[in-house]
């Protein structure tokens, strides 16, 4: 009788890789992307890869916290099954309440194992097909004129969409899209992330100013936690609302819906705590005639890699914001989803297909948890 794969050891890598240049949003800055990756390892040789990218601002992580729950969610994990990932992400979930970045790492090795054992690439071992797609880029808060210039850059690299960030005041953010829009022209779209920035009033000010200057939808104008207001922004104003920093789990995007709030979802792996209620989420926002964009923080294109499955996968995705590796100075992982400009397509390996370079990990600090 063939042995049972059972998990066996847990390798933990901090993973520093630095920025290109700072980036910007309304509640942070960020210079470097500090990760962690996690490497799922079992009695049959096969291992699963995960990456955690956490925003304190936003999932309340640091990388020091990631790297103390992974040592106790690898110690939870050894000796088990990698194969039941609904029992393992549900023992996960009730041990560690918060925490969704650190879980999104164990639940994407966990996935990409399944695949490896199954011999399929990730979309289809979901029950999906393989299709490119495209990402936007996103432009940090600088002033409008620097703004522009990015804008106008990353239209001359071939990109089919811009992301802008603001969330700051009334008057400046409508003039960095007047910028911007003077910049690209009217054929590309805008897309527009606040990141909390605004409140209630200035939101409702200044999307009316831009309703005219083609923002295709607004990413979180305001604080997480006002359902209400955000509610009202949407039922006044003609561009599309998306929930984000509002939108971790299944349960959020039930009250989302349920109460009218957005008109799509942002599903970011490193917020629902993986793949598992990623696919709960995009189930609520199919039913409720609700769209979703996969984003990212500044994952590399390890984290990419599996969110991009994801999009390929299910059709009811049809935004994608999948930028943040550009933001890197490096590039570590070998395979894995590939771009071209924005083009994304993802490989028919099994798993995510997405590995490490072994040089590169071995400038990383090093726990195995066995």
């Amino acid at each position: 009788m063939k042995e049972k794969l059972t998990i066996t050891s847990i390798d933990i890598y901090k993973v520093d890789i630095e920025f290109k240049e700072p980036f910007r949003i309304a509640i942070i800055e960020i210079l470097s992307a500090e990760s962690v990756f996690i490497r799922i390892n079992t009695n049959e040789g096969l291992y699963g890869l995960g990456e955690a990218n956490p925003t304190a601002g936003i999932t309340g992580e640091t990388q020091s916290i990631n790297l103390a729950g992974a040592i106790d969610l690898a110690n939870l994990l050894l000796g088990k099954d990698p194969l039941n990932i609904e029992e393992r992400m549900r023992e996960i979930n009730k041990f560690l309440i918060h925490n969704s970045t650190i879980k999104s790492a164990f639940d994407m090795a966990l996935y990409d194992l399944l695949g490896k054992a199954a011999g399929l690439p990730l979309y289809a071992l979901l029950g999906g097909g393989k299709r490119s797609f495209w990402t936007d880029n996103t432009i940090g808060l600088a002033n409008p004129d620097y703004m522009a210039k990015k804008a106008r850059s990353y239209k001359d690299q071939g990109f089919k969409a811009i992301k802008v960030k603001l969330g700051t005041t009334w008057d400046l953010d409508v003039e960095r899209i007047k910028e911007v829009r003077k910049a690209i022209g009217n054929e590309l779209p805008i897309r527009i992330d606040a990141n909390q920035g605004w409140d209630y009033r200035t939101a409702v000010n200044v999307l009316k100013d831009l309703e005219p200057m083609g923002i295709e939808y607004c990413e979180q104008p305001i604080v997480y936690w006002d359902y209400d207001n955000l509610r009202r922004i949407r039922e006044k104003s003609t561009i599309g609302i998306m929930a984000d920093e509002s939108l971790f789990d299944h349960h959020d995007a039930f009250k989302l819906a349920s109460m009218g709030c957005v008109d799509h979802f942002n599903i970011k792996l490193a917020k629902s705590g993986g793949i598992n209620t990623a696919l709960r989420i995009n189930s609520i926002a199919e039913s409720a005639g609700i769209r979703c964009m996969v984003g990212c923080m500044t994952e590399t294109r390890l984290g990419m890699s599996a969110a991009a499955h994801l999009v390929s996968a299910r059709l009811n995705i049809q935004y994608a914001d999948l930028d943040g590796w550009l933001f890197l100075k490096s590039d570590p992982i070998i395979g894995g989803a590939q771009y071209d400009v924005g083009e994304i397509t993802v490989p028919d390996t099994p798993g995510h297909g997405a590995d490490i370079d072994p040089d590169f990990l071995k400038l990383c600090e090093l726990t195995t948890v066995k």
